[in-house]
């Protein structure tokens, strides 16, 4: 058993190449092999938001806090609320962040693959980000 107690594990700033605006990443766990997870709180200022992503064996997020956005290439996008669970499933290419006026909190769960957890991709343009494109 591991009981990882609140305070122990220190905020970071993620690295703004594939972060547009302010945001803020709390480790939550990170789990050593043969476990494959780790699980963050991401909080996203309003109009902060990812670069666009995948990942190898997916990702859920668990919306927290706040009003926020998400979508996949080529979808629409969709705004998420506390309590929303979303799923995006191996390889889909997605983003996620904040609402225009207000922030968001959500927990992201993923499994590391070979390559790791994340293959990081090109930064969302404000046109795509409020649906102009």
């Amino acid at each position: 058993m591991d009981i990882s107690r609140n305070g122990s594990r220190a905020s970071a700033t993620p690295p703004a190449e594939y972060f547009t605006g302010t945001v803020r990443l709390d480790p939550l766990f990170d789990r050593e092999e043969p476990a494959r997870t780790a699980g963050a709180s991401v909080t996203f200022e309003a109009r902060a938001r990812t670069a666009w992503h995948t990942h190898p064996l997916g990702q859920t997020l668990i919306v927290t806090a706040g009003c926020g956005r998400v979508q996949r290439e080529g979808g629409p996008i969709e705004t998420i609320n506390p309590g929303d669970v979303v799923w995006f499933p191996p390889g889909e290419k997605h983003w996620h962040g904040a609402a225009p006026e207000t922030a968001m909190t959500h927990i992201a769960i993923q499994e590391k693959g070979e390559d790791g957890p994340v293959t990081w991709m090109e930064k969302v343009t404000d046109a795509e980000y409020e649906g102009r494109e």
